[in-house]
């Protein structure tokens, strides 16, 4: 079978987005808008570089990206079919059958 690029690189942002903490990420930062890693880290309840590690993947996915604000760096979303995309997976997921 021949993949297409752009099914390769829709598959490569659907395993972005395959983690719980990336999805909440995301959801985050279209709630509230511009957010920084100590923000992320309470409201996900994760440790601070386990989420470092996922804004990398998000970065490098070209998802968020990273604003300096002094010493902070805050994380926007760079594209807002990513927020569709999550959202749809989520209510998806809530309206599945048991």
């Amino acid at each position: 079978m021949i993949v297409s690029p752009s099914l390769a690189r829709g598959a490569e942002l659907l395993k972005v987005l395959g983690n719980p903490v990336r999805l909440g990420v995301i959801c985050e930062l279209e709630a509230r808008g511009e957010l920084c890693v100590h923000e992320l880290v309470a409201s996900l309840d994760v440790s601070q570089p386990l989420m470092s590690q996922h804004l990398r993947v998000l970065r490098t996915a070209h998802l968020i990206e990273g604003r300096r604000d002094g010493k902070e760096t805050r994380y926007s979303i760079v594209d807002d079919h990513v927020t569709h995309i999550v959202r749809d997976a989520i209510k998806h997921a809530e309206e599945a059958r048991p």
